[in-house]
C-alpha cells in the first residue's frame, strides 16, 4: 500500500560515538511484510550504547533509527500481513517471532534513502517487520508492553530457559539496571533461595532491595562468602566475572547476557582444575531464547495475576527531545529502565 507520506521525529544515529540525533524523518511505501506503527512509548537499552559505539556491526550503515523495545499501535498493514490489522495493540521486540520477515525498512532523512533495522522504537512511527511485532490485548498496560519488547522477558527468558533455576538455588546478578532488577524478580518468582544484586552504583540499593535482594556494591564483591549456584551478567564486565568466580558452587553455571567489550579478559583466579571439574559452566543467551508469539502471553498472564511486577522498575520518563540526557544516565549506571515518550 501506499501511505500518505508524512514527517515524524525520530532519534538518529548519524556518527559513530556521537550524540543521538532527533530529526525529521518521512515514510516509504510499505513493503511486503512490513507494519507501520504508531509508538505510545518506548524503552531504552544497554545495546543503545553498544550501537552508539559501532558494536553491533553497524558503523557502515550510519544514519539510522535505533530503539528495539516498545509499545504502539498499527496504522497500516503492507502486502503479505496476516497476523496483524489496523488498530491492533503490539509489544515491539527485537526477537523474531511469528509472521514475515521483511526486507529492511527505508526513509527519507535529508532528502536522502536511509536504511534501518527491522524494528526501531525510538520514533513516533516505525515501519516494522511483521515478524517483530505481537498483537496484545487492548487494555494491556503500555509500560508492560514496552518492557516486555526486550528488558522484562529477556529476564524471564534467562530464568526460565537458560538459568533454569530451581528451588532454593542461589543466584548473583552483576548490574542492577533494568534487566538486572528483573532478573531478581524472576529469580524470586523461580523459588530461588539467596538472592544477591551487584552493582556499581549504590543508588541502586533501594531498588535491589525492594525486589527482596541483598545488595552487594561492586568493590565489594569479595566479601561474598556464600556459593552460588547462578550468576548472570548483564554488565559485559569480563574483570568483574573474574572476581566472583571463585565463589560458583560446585555445579554452579555463569551466563553472560551483555556483549562483553572487544579485547577483554576472562581471568580463571583460582587454578583450572577447580572451574569446569563438577559441570560448572559459562555460557552467553541471546534474549533469554524466547518466542514471543508464545512466551509474551505467558508473561502477560503473570502481570494480570499479580505475580510479576512493574512498579519501580521504571526510574525515568523522558521525551524524545531529551533522548541524550536518557542515554547518558544510563552510561552512568544512574538508572533502572528508562522510558520514552516520543510525543
Amino acid at each position: 500500500m501506499q501511505n500518505n507520506i508524512f514527517n515524524f521525529k525520530a532519534a538518529i544515529l548519524e556518527e559513530i560515538d556521537h550524540p543521538l540525533a532527533v530529526g525529521d524523518v518521512f515514510l516509504t511505501e510499505l513493503k511486503i511484510g512490513q507494519v507501520l506503527v504508531k509508538i505510545l512509548v518506548s524503552g531504552l537499552c544497554g545495546a543503545q550504547l553498544q550501537e552508539i559505539r559501532g558494536e553491533k556491526d553497524n558503523a557502515k550503515y550510519v544514519p539510522h533509527l535505533v530503539g528495539h523495545e516498545g509499545c504502539g499501535v498499527v496504522e497500516a498493514i503492507g502486502p503479505g500481513v496476516t497476523r496483524i490489522k489496523e488498530g491492533d495493540k503490539v509489544i515491539m521486540h527485537w526477537r523474531k517471532g511469528d509472521g514475515i520477515e521483511s526486507s529492511f525498512p527505508q526513509y527519507i532523512y535529508n532528502d536522502n534513502v536511509i536504511s534501518s533495522g527491522r524494528v526501531t522504537t525510538l520514533s513516533q512511527y516505525s515501519i516494522a517487520s511483521e515478524n517483530r511485532l505481537t498483537p496484545v490485548p487492548q487494555d494491556t498496560p503500555e509500560v508492560l508492553c514496552a518492557l516486555l519488547g526486550c528488558g522484562l522477558s529477556t529476564a524471564l527468558g534467562v530464568i526460565n530457559n537458560d538459568a533454569k533455576i530451581k528451588f532454593g538455588e542461589s543466584v548473583l546478578v552483576l548490574g542492577c539496571g533494568g534487566i538486572g532488577i528483573n532478573l531478581i524478580q524472576g529469580s524470586n518468582i523461580a523459588g530461588a533461595g539467596d538472592v544477591f544484586g551487584c552493582d556499581i552504583s549504590e543508588d541502586k540499593r533501594r531498588l535491589v532491595e525492594h525486589f527482596k535482594a541483598a545488595f552487594i556494591h561492586s568493590k565489594n564483591i569479595e566479601t561474598l562468602t556464600s556459593r552460588i549456584d547462578c550468576i548472570i551478567d548483564t554488565t559485559g564486565s569480563l574483570e568483574l566475572i573474574s572476581r566472583v568466580l571463585p565463589v560458583l558452587s560446585d555445579r554452579g553455571r555463569v551466563i553472560i547476557i551483555s556483549q562483553p567489550r572487544q579485547n577483554s579478559t576472562l581471568t580463571f583466579i583460582k587454578p583450572a582444575n577447580f572451574f569446569l571439574g563438577e559441570g560448572q559452566s559459562i555460557s552467553s543467551t541471546q534474549g533469554g531464547k524466547i518466542n514471543p508469539s508464545t512466551d509474551l502471553r505467558r508473561y502477560i498472564n503473570l502481570y494480570k495475576k499479580g505475580v510479576l511486577k512493574v512498579d519501580n522498575i521504571i526510574t525515568h520518563l523522558l521525551p524524545l527531545s531529551e533522548i541524550n540526557t536518557a542515554i547518558t544516565l544510563l552510561k552512568e549506571g544512574k538508572a533502572g529502565r528508562i522510558l520514552i515518550n516520543p510525543w
